[in-house]
């Protein structure tokens, strides 16, 4: 199924956190919080201004984000469990660091 989010808002899939602690310790289900990073899955055109202009959407399709714990709205699309929230819930993307170059 086809979904494509209107406005400023968008799609999101969540990120599962690491089954294991730091320590080795397996941490079960039921002690697990929800994770607050996803990956954007769709994105609306954005919001209009007061002049009636479209503002394009800060973050695009594929961008790693950190987002409040109760931030959005959950739905299931095709089995799968996504949210759909406003970009202005978005705390940041989470950019991959680049290698550093090396000194001459």
């Amino acid at each position: 199924m086809k979904f494509r989010p209107l406005h400023d808002r968008i799609l999101v899939r969540r990120i599962e956190a690491e089954q294991k602690s730091a320590g080795g310790i397996i941490i079960p289900d039921t002690a697990k919080e929800k994770p607050s990073e996803g990956e954007v899955i769709a994105v609306g055109p954005g919001a209009r201004n007061e002049a009636g202009q479209l503002l394009e959407l800060d973050v695009k399709v594929g961008d790693r984000i950190l987002f409040g714990k109760w931030s959005g709205t959950e739905i299931k699309l095709d089995g799968e469990e996504l949210l759909i929230m406003k970009e202005s819930d978005v705390m940041g993307v989470i950019e991959s660091a680049a290698p550093a170059a090396k000194a001459a």
